[in-house]
């Protein structure tokens, strides 16, 4: 499977890790780090989550983030937003089942 991230949700992670990474030198690579092993996760679990505001949402381990999807015709896709105090998320994931979040 093959992960492109989309430049809204580039603009999420990058305004993150600046967040954390002013709090505490380190944390926002280690902020970095957790979310795309979140968005990895997808590949294996894209489908099983709770649908919130129509959505499926991946909510981050260790980080106040989550990630909205949608699963249509063997297409993932989600809103283009996710949930932080500070930053919102999606992203897009391309396979044989294609995804797009």
């Amino acid at each position: 499977m093959r992960i492109e991230i989309l430049d809204e949700v580039q603009e999420d992670l990058i305004e993150g890790f600046r967040f954390y990474e002013n709090r505490e030198p380190g944390v926002g690579s280690y902020f970095l780090d957790c979310l795309f092993s979140d968005i990895d996760s997808l590949i294996l679990f894209a489908g099983i989550h709770q649908i919130v505001y129509g959505y499926h949402r991946c909510l981050s381990k260790r980080f106040p983030f989550a990630i909205y999807y949608d699963i249509a015709e063997e297409i993932l896709r989600g809103p283009g937003n996710g949930s932080h105090e500070a930053a919102n998320q999606s992203l897009q994931t391309d396979r044989s089942r294609r995804a797009v979040f």
